[in-house]
Order: C-alpha cells, then structure tokens, then sequence
C-alpha cells in the first residue's frame, strides 16, 4: 500500500514537471517571432512620387500589438505634396491581431468615430480591393480630424473584415512558425480622404508582394462575409 502511494507521488511529480516543461516550449515557441522571407523593414523608403521615413514606436505599443515584423512610416508625394501615414503590421500566429481595429484603437487613444464606410480601391494594377475607411476626430481643445483606410492580407487574400479570422482554427500558437499561415494588417491614414486613396492606389500592389500568396496548407479555410460597417 505505502509503495502503490509512493509510486502515485513520483507520477503526480513527473506529470506536473512534464507539463511544465512542454508549457515552457510553447511560450518559448509562440514568443519566437516568425520572419517573413523579406524583412518588412525592407519595403521601399521611395515609391513612384511617394517618399517615406520611419516613424517611431514605443516599446509599449510594439508589445501590445504583438506582432512578428512590421514599419510605420510617413509617406509624401513629392509631385502632389500629399501625405498619408502608412502602418503595416504582419503576424504568423492571427490570434494576436484580434481586435487591432480602427473602431477600437482610436477611440481607446482619445480619438472619437464619426462613421465607417465599406470602401472598393481601384489600384494601379488594375487590382480591385475592398476596405473600410473611418473617419476619427479629436475634441477641443487637441482638435484635429483624421481618415484610415484599413484592410487585413490574410493568408494572400484581401478582406476588409476581421471576422475572417476569428474562428477557432486561427487561436492555434502555429508551432511550426509557417509564415505563410498569417494575417497582416494595413492602415493608411491622412487628414484628408484623397491622399488616403491616392497613397492606397499608389502603394498597396507593393505592400502585397511582400506576403506568400499562397494558402498555407496548415490554415483554416473558412471565411466570413464582411460585416456590415456598423459593425465596425
């Protein structure tokens, strides 16, 4: 009987050091970020008129967003003088972008929403996009009006909603650390709507070239219809 007792101790010991073990490989693992085969630091400071510069990110809001690789920079077409800030972020494990959202970031920063529209891009390669533009702005006395055109790349495809990646089969850490099983997020933003599309028409067929077009054989398939923009 003592010894039946003994034995069921060392188990209960090696069970819990086992799992501690294998919790600790998961963290390490899902704390490893998964490199794009093109660093997105790569992406070009000057695109057709457009010239850019990085703009920077606090330690705070890097970790909150949780992402593998990413640049924010500040772009100005030199021919119209229009300007537009443009944010990419990528993440091989989708779980982590879950509400990374204009209709929710914004407001937590001080902005106040306006209004959301579902919105088609026509761009220069003749490639349609659909997107939601929001329009933010900030009471007095910091007043100031802002619009962000926000659409995610998931897994090649473009969607407007977030809702395509949301279910179940995209909560899995990604162990193998496929890159090409991912969701990356853009918003170009810009006091005025016009330099918005003009920077989306202009820059966007080269922000897609960076990601795998390809489904990756270990991602969910399933997707949702956008939601409507009130949704948003």
């Amino acid at each position: 009987m003592a010894m039946s007792w003994v034995l069921t101790v060392v188990l209960l010991i090696c069970s819990g050091i086992a799992h501690r073990l294998a919790a600790s490989r998961l963290n390490a693992v899902v704390g490893t970020p998964v490199s794009l085969p093109v660093p997105l630091s790569q992406f070009p400071f000057e695109l057709a008129n457009w010239t850019g510069r990085d703009i920077p990110v606090s330690a705070t809001v890097l970790k909150v967003a949780g992402n593998d690789d990413y640049f924010l920079r500040s772009y100005t077409n030199t021919a119209t003088g229009q300007r537009a800030n443009v944010y990419v972020g990528y993440s091989a494990r989708p779980r982590t972008m879950r509400g990374h959202r204009p209709a929710i970031c914004y407001p937590n920063a001080g902005w106040v929403w306006d209004s959301t529209a579902l919105r088609t891009v026509l761009l220069n390669s003749g490639r349609q996009i659909t997107s939601l533009v929001h329009r933010f702005h900030r009471p007095a006395p910091r007043t100031a009006e802002t619009v962000v055109l926000n659409f995610y790349i998931l897994n090649g495809r473009v969607t407007a909603d977030e809702g395509g990646f949301s279910g179940l089969g995209w909560r899995t850490p990604n162990i193998d650390g496929d890159p090409a099983r991912y969701v990356s997020q853009v918003q170009i933003s810009s006091v005025m709507e016009s330099s918005v599309l003009a920077a989306t028409r202009d820059l966007a067929d080269s922000i897609l070239r960076f990601f795998p077009e390809t489904t990756s054989p270990h991602a969910p398939t399933r997707t949702k219809a956008p939601r409507s923009a009130g949704t948003h």
